[in-house]
């Protein structure tokens, strides 16, 4: 080991999930380095057992933490956020790349010119919105001079006895036909913007149409948090659907996810598993930026019919909201393309014959 590196993301669940993304190309940049990165609670469950971390640390233990004893080559700042960057702070390094705050005003501001760009589009919905071709991936990558960016896939490995209940799961949520195929639904998002979670009444008529048209070869799985069991429940009475457990935290969460072969999601905590247990994803967008989502070709992205999206408001007053507004046959046309996609990965490859 030559050096120490600190990363500091403490932001939103599904953010933190894409941020394992950079890990490869820290890991390129900095080969001989004990990788420290910094997160709250309860996204440091996410984190758990991942090789290509050192130590996670908890913010409330930060600075109390000996691993604050150290000098650290690069401090990577992820978050746009005073908060993250006071973290930060608590940490002897050399170099931050990311954003910082101003002294003075506390305003967030790039703390190095790479990361002027992604900075600029917190300011201008302009820019976010429209002009902006990049994934957040690759915002991300170019911010933090983490080199060229090589489109590195997320990273989030379960361990060997969660691969194992996974794989349990998955064989008692299938023992009623072996070649049923799990369709994950995930029913909630967060609180910060309800808007990206379809109504109950939308997820209903998917559940049926998709049963009408599978007729048994498709399984639907509600997939959810704590908060989401009871949503789950009024979505799912009466219907030929599979409860996940949704009380045993986000680890369990994790298994259950990767149980299933499909996720059809918002742009949420959900979508970010999806993308990391490198299932076909049905996305639809709704209040948020569908182009800074990468699904690596796993998957489709269904807008919402508006005009007026993305918006990235936490509350809207519009009398029909875009959640009701997401066409049922483009998310049915989502999952058939995910049926021809598992098709062609149980194929065998094709051998050319010569007589």
């Amino acid at each position: 080991m030559k050096e120490n590196i600190l990363l500091v993301h403490l932001g939103a669940l599904g953010a933190v999930v894409r941020s394992t993304a950079l890990l490869p190309a820290l890991k390129r940049k900095h080969p001989y380095s004990r990788l420290v990165w910094v997160t709250q609670s309860p996204a440091h469950e996410l984190l758990k057992g991942n090789p290509l971390i050192d130590e996670v640390i908890c913010r409330p233990d930060v600075s109390l933490h000996p691993l604050t004893a150290l000098r650290y080559s690069h401090a990577y700042c992820v978050d746009k956020s005073l908060q993250a960057f006071r973290v930060a702070q608590e940490f002897r390094c050399d170099r931050l790349l990311g954003f910082r705050a101003d002294s003075l005003s506390g305003a967030i501001l790039p703390a190095n010119p790479e990361a002027k760009e992604l900075w600029e589009l917190g300011l201008s919905n302009e820019k976010k919105f429209f002009e902006n071709k990049k994934t957040e991936n690759q915002l991300v990558h170019e911010a933090l001079c983490l080199g060229k960016y090589e489109r590195d896939e997320y990273q989030l490995p379960l361990s060997e006895l969660e691969r194992h209940i996974s794989l349990k799961r998955r064989q008692e949520w299938t023992e009623r036909e072996a070649k049923k195929i799990l369709l994950g639904v995930n029913v909630g998002c967060s609180q910060v913007i309800p808007a990206k979670k379809l109504s109950v009444k939308a997820q209903r008529a998917l559940i049926k149409a998709v049963q009408r048209r599978w007729k048994g070869r498709i399984q639907v799985v509600l997939l959810g948090g704590r908060e989401d069991v009871s949503l789950a429940q009024e979505i799912g009475e009466g219907l030929d659907v599979i409860f996940s457990p949704m009380n045993q935290g986000l680890r369990d969460g994790m298994i259950s996810l990767s149980a299933c072969d499909f996720v059809l999601t918002g742009d949420s905590l959900g979508l970010h598993l999806g993308v990391a247990f490198k299932k076909w994803v049905i996305a639809w967008f709704g209040p948020t930026c569908a182009h800074e989502i990468d699904l690596y070709e796993r998957g489709v992205k269904v807008l919402a019919q508006v005009s007026c999206s993305p918006c990235w408001k936490r509350f809207c007053d519009h009398q029909v909201m875009c959640y009701d507004q997401v066409a049922l046959e483009d998310l049915l046309e989502g999952i058939e393309k995910g049926v021809q996609w598992k098709s062609s990965l149980s194929r065998p490859p094709f051998r050319e014959i010569c007589t």
